[in-house]
């Protein structure tokens, strides 16, 4: 029999994607890649981050060091995070 994991199952160590993320939790940014990922660095998405994230669709609206910032769901998908 195959048993099947519930979202309150995840492991703190497991990685997803800024864009998979839930709406209202903290994440810490693990890594960046991409094309714009200095850019995503000069506004202070870097390494060991804390980010929260506020809202998703095609545009989402996150925290980090006190500022919001909209990122699109294509740019959200070049951050790795880990829940906190």
């Amino acid at each position: 029999m195959k048993l099947f994991k519930r979202d309150t199952d995840i492991q703190t160590d497991s990685a997803m994607t800024l864009a998979q993320a839930s709406v209202g939790c903290s994440v810490r940014i693990d890594s960046i890649k991409g094309a714009a990922c200095e850019r995503l660095r000069s506004m202070g998405f870097c390494e060991s981050m804390e980010v929260r994230k506020l809202s998703n669709g095609h545009n989402m609206l996150c925290t980090v060091c006190g500022t919001k910032l909209a990122l699109n769901k294509k740019l959200a998908a070049q951050i790795l995070v880990c829940p906190v």
